[in-house]
């Protein structure tokens, strides 16, 4: 199962057919935009296995410029992902696959050496490696949910402290 309205909060636990959908999709780009993409990488809650998570496929795509960047938007836009230019992220492009009432996959574009690039996957990465962290924050997930079903934003912002927290302690190598 993947697919979520936008803005709306609800976690599923977690579904190996997530790891599938992921691979697919990373087919199909590397088929359509491949000579533009260095990497593509599935991050987020649903490449944690067992980490309840939105049922959405997260994806990271590095590139080695921005212009290469700016080359892969047509390109996505053509097959299905919306281009979201209101994105807060500096140095991201940020797509979504999928109608607004069921958005089924989000793709973040930024430079292979950017700090969001790495503060992505050393957050993924640390969360698949630490399972007391991992707890800590499937429960604090799960309560924000409850708290925010409707509100994503607010739901994002509630786990910032947390996640900020888990980006310390793995770059500094605890």
């Amino acid at each position: 199962m993947i697919g979520l309205a936008r803005g709306t909060v609800e976690l599923c636990e977690y579904h190996a057919e997530w790891k599938h959908r992921y691979e697919d999709e990373r087919a199909r780009l590397e088929a359509i935009a491949g000579e533009h993409i260095n990497s593509i990488e599935h991050v987020g809650s649903t490449a944690i296995e067992g980490m309840p998570a939105k049922p959405v496929i997260d994806m990271l795509a590095t590139v080695d410029e921005p212009e290469s960047a700016d080359a892969l938007r047509p390109l996505l836009e053509e097959n299905g992902y919306e281009y979201r230019p209101t994105d807060d992220v500096a140095g991201r492009l940020f797509f979504a696959k999928g109608p607004q009432t069921n958005r089924t996959h989000y793709l973040s574009v930024t430079e292979r050496e950017s700090t969001v690039s790495e503060e992505t996957l050393v957050f993924r990465d640390y969360m698949r490696t630490h399972p007391v962290a991992a707890a800590e924050y499937a429960a604090l997930k799960r309560e924000l949910a409850a708290t925010y079903p409707a509100d994503r934003e607010s739901y994002t912002d509630a786990k910032s402290t947390f996640v900020a927290a888990v980006l310390e302690c793995a770059m500094n190598g605890e």
